[in-house]
């Protein structure tokens, strides 16, 4: 088969006339199928929306070229159903999960996650898993039935596990679990022992390509390191040597959109080779088949992961430790923590919206609530908040 070209509907697919259902019992779509569905749902979330300005490694105002939660979802989306489609997967299903993945993250990127997790440190901790599992089940109001989106089980499901079981293989136990997981899991069981489909596999292996190579393109544009300093790692030497061989008189932005574009379908094909062997193996008949594997049946070879684990560890260093981005996160950290005590000091600063009923609850119910109110921010709106509570603002440049 050629690349590019659809694979016929593989039996190990998740088959949309077989989910297993809602929370929430509604009537079937008369034009779209259930993943499609959940797929438009996600698009016209509030959540999604505020990804546009939810930081990727550099803030917002930094630059209009850098990518964005949004941006980079929808890059994980092309590349999840580029992958989808030669190993004739479900699309739509698949889709839905690369545009959700990252609708649990906080303002300013890990940042911003790790202030949270400080912050909730006596509650559970923060986990951008389980929020995404919050916005999706309880914090987007848009329907007048229920809370959250509703999704199928399949896509609760990928949304939770796409990388890998959290416990063990037959075990119920919820030690270890991020809470809001573990609270949903008790009302729409999602079998935490177990795999998930191919498509959330599929999703989570997009996500890790287009990290890398697109983490690379915004190292590149900002001058945190130049094109030749890719060398240091085998494989991106072998690509820039080819580029140059090629094009000899290649200026330094085109030479970095080039590797930026050949690693990508580097790792594409290394993941279609991987699964293929993979599946070839197990001979998987069904969706249920794939989560009751021992492993999953979606993976770099192995010399790939060495060779994708020397990528990450190049922009740790070069990159998410570089001294600017650095300076700016810890600031970024900081913003966060002075508002998260200022509404737990002053809970009359919350909007109106997010106070109503509340007088009942307790300590730990609350900070969750001013945690939800955080991580639904967009870096714009933090440093709004920031300003309009606080003398002092840093302007993380």
């Amino acid at each position: 088969m050629s690349v590019g070209m659809a694979a016929p509907r593989a039996p190990y697919g998740c088959d949309p006339d077989l989910s297993r259902g809602r929370l929430f019992s509604e009537p079937p779509s008369r034009t779209r199928s259930p993943f499609r569905r959940d797929c438009d749902r996600v698009i016209h979330s509030t959540a999604f929306r505020r990804l546009k300005h939810k930081t990727q490694v550099f803030v917002f105002h930094e630059g209009d070229h850098y990518r964005t939660r949004l941006t980079h979802s929808l890059e994980v989306a092309q590349i999840a159903r580029a992958l989808a489609r030669q190993l004739g997967l479900d699309e739509d299903l698949t889709e839905t999960l690369a545009l959700a993945h990252d609708l649990g993250h906080p303002p300013f990127g890990h940042a911003g996650e790790r202030a949270l997790d400080k912050c909730l440190a006596a509650h559970g901790g923060f986990d951008h898993n389980a929020q995404a599992l919050r916005v999706v089940t309880s914090l987007e109001h848009r329907y007048p039935e229920f809370d959250g989106l509703n999704l199928t089980w399949e896509s609760l499901e990928g949304i939770v596990k796409h990388n890998g079981p959290l416990t063990a293989r037959g075990v119920a136990a919820e030690s270890g679990i991020p809470i809001g997981i573990a609270e949903f899991n008790r009302k729409f069981d999602l079998e935490l022992w177990s795999y998930a489909s191919l498509e959330a596999q599929v999703a989570a292996f997009a996500d890790d390509i287009a990290y890398d190579a697109h983490d690379i393109d915004d190292g590149l544009r900002a001058g945190l390191f130049a094109v030749d300093d890719l060398k240091v790692m085998p494989l991106t030497q072998a690509i820039i040597g080819e580029i140059d061989r090629h094009y000899p008189n290649l200026d330094d932005a085109r030479r970095g959109a080039e590797l930026v574009r050949e690693l990508i379908s580097y790792m594409i094909g290394a993941v279609m080779s991987e699964a293929g062997r993979r599946l070839a193996a197990a001979k998987p008949q069904s969706a249920h088949d794939v989560r009751h594997y021992h492993q999953p049946l979606v993976a770099f070879p192995p010399e790939v992961a060495e060779q994708e684990a020397a990528i990450k560890s190049f922009l740790k260093l070069h990159m998410y430790r570089h001294h600017r981005v650095m300076r700016v996160m810890g600031e970024a950290e900081g913003i966060l923590f002075d508002l998260f005590a200022r509404y737990q000091s002053s809970p009359g600063d919350l909007p109106a919206e997010w106070v109503e009923g509340t007088e009942r609850e307790t300590e730990g119910e609350r900070a969750r609530r001013i945690g939800n109110f955080i991580a639904g921010m967009t870096d714009r709106f933090a440093l709004i908040e920031h300003q309009r509570l606080f003398d002092s603002t840093p302007d993380l440049r």
